[in-house]
């Protein structure tokens, strides 16, 4: 009853059947949880970019005190690798190796690293039956090579392991020149297993490639920084930097990483459960193409899926990390990520089944509803939108772009259905996906359209 005495129906999923009710009823509770556990993820990142403009409490330490290893994947990559490991060898860090893992490639990748001349740099060559068995196979490899081999010439023996940072370097990727620097103190914390830098898409040309950007990079504001504030920030692979001495800890019998299909995921979340720290640098960046084809963008994120679909057994372990209360349950609700999204896509079917079978209204009936779903359906894309670097000065961008960037994020529904239908059946293969050729022009202005901010 309201203050007239009239009644007012406010049985938020009326006329569905109670089935449906039940399942609308849970999302609800989903879509509250997730923004809830966004805003606890804002407050986070706060916290995290007034504590990164203080003096770093590293001290005296910097990029000199360490060893930089940069281990650059290569499987038919003749269209980008001489320009990322061009980039590498321009890289500001006083002791460096480059190692290129040539693994089993059929192109001029080979050729190509060959041509380059430079004491820095190493080639791994790895040839069938050990070749093209997966990125994960590949940088173990490298991981050993490197213990074996390399830290044992005469002008890298006085590096503990301690000391030795691994750095992932995508074929594509082009690193920035002093991001050495950039991580180096969070190295001074001797729990800190890992850094993840903030990617960056460069071959930005169409709304694929723009939306791509966008996610990245309110990953690395919110999600990422949010968890550097607890230690729990994950590895995002192309960008990311860990401790030899941590990465050998959670090494099995075939090395560190483990085969999965995202296995830089895996490797963060095993860090953690390991006890050590992870932590996510903003103002050091990893530039990466991105894809401007619908199909090879859902078959990559169906890769993904699959993945995350792996990673679900990650998490008994996750509920006892040794961290705070609402960094455990944090660590639980990012594992659970796949099964909660595909209930909510489920439900959006659903709705829509009801709208055009049954005539059902898709419209809340009060106003107070209707608020209410539009908080619910794109508040957390213009969240997303506003946190990536501009801050709330883009507010009217972010509102013109909202609807489009939560389009694009409906792509996750059909790569989970299809990334678990392959994870069911036991289907692992995936072709690889092929390079654009590199433009001509200059790298794009990371400020261009974000501020570069912590």
């Amino acid at each position: 009853m309201n203050s007239d005495g009239l009644d007012v129906d406010v049985e938020l999923f009326a006329g569905t059947p109670l089935e449906l009710q039940i399942l609308f009823y849970v999302v609800l509770a989903i879509t509250l949880s997730s923004l809830l556990s966004l805003t606890v993820l804002v407050v986070a990142s706060s916290r995290y970019r007034r504590r990164r403009k203080r003096p770093h409490p590293s001290g005296d330490v910097g990029e000199s005190d360490f060893l930089w290893v940069f281990m650059v994947p290569a499987l038919n990559e003749e269209v980008t690798i001489a320009d990322s490991v061009s980039r590498l060898l321009q890289t500001q860090c006083t002791n460096k190796i480059i190692l290129a893992i040539n693994d089993g490639s059929e192109d001029a990748t080979a050729s190509v690293l060959a041509g380059i001349e430079s004491d820095n740099l190493h080639v791994l060559t790895r040839v069938p039956p050990r070749a093209r068995v997966g990125k994960a196979a590949a940088l173990n490899e490298a991981f050993e090579h490197v213990r074996t081999n390399l830290l044992r010439q005469d002008r890298y023996a006085r590096f503990s392991p301690d000391q030795v940072i691994l750095g992932i370097i995508d074929a594509d990727g082009r690193l920035d020149i002093d991001a050495p620097e950039k991580v180096a103190w969070h190295f001074a914390d001797e729990q800190l297993g890992g850094v993840q830098l903030r990617v960056r898409i460069y071959n930005r040309r169409g709304f694929l490639t723009w939306a791509q950007d966008v996610e990245f990079s309110a990953f690395a504001y919110v999600f990422q920084s949010g968890r550097a504030t607890w230690g729990t920030a994950n590895m995002g692979g192309n960008g990311q930097f860990n401790r030899l001495s941590a990465l050998a800890e959670v090494a099995e019998d075939e090395g560190p990483w483990r085969d999965r299909l995202t296995e830089d995921q895996d490797l963060g979340v095993r860090l953690v459960q390991a006890g050590w720290r992870g932590s996510q640098e903003n103002l050091a960046v990893i530039n990466q193409q991105g894809l401007n084809n619908l199909r090879r963008l859902l078959r990559q994120r169906t890769r993904w899926a699959q993945g995350a679909w792996q990673a679900l057994d990650l998490l008994p372990a996750s509920a006892r990390i040794n961290a705070a209360f609402v960094a455990r349950v944090d660590a639980v609700f990012y594992l659970l990520t796949p099964v909660l999204q595909l209930i909510t896509g489920v439900a959006l079917v659903a709705t829509l089944i009801l709208a055009g079978v049954h005539g059902i209204s898709l419209i809340p009936s009060t106003p107070v509803f209707m608020v209410l779903f539009l908080c619910l359906g794109f508040g957390p894309g213009l969240v997303t939108l506003l946190l990536r670097g501009n801050g709330w000065r883009q507010f009217g961008y972010a509102l013109l772009v909202v609807i489009p960037y939560t389009a694009y994020s409906w792509l996750v529904f059909p790569a989970l259905v299809r990334g678990l239908g392959r994870h069911l059946v036991g289907r692992r293969t995936w072709a690889k996906t092929a390079r654009e050729p590199l433009q001509l022009e200059s790298d794009p202005d990371p400020s261009a359209s974000d501020a570069r901010v912590g």
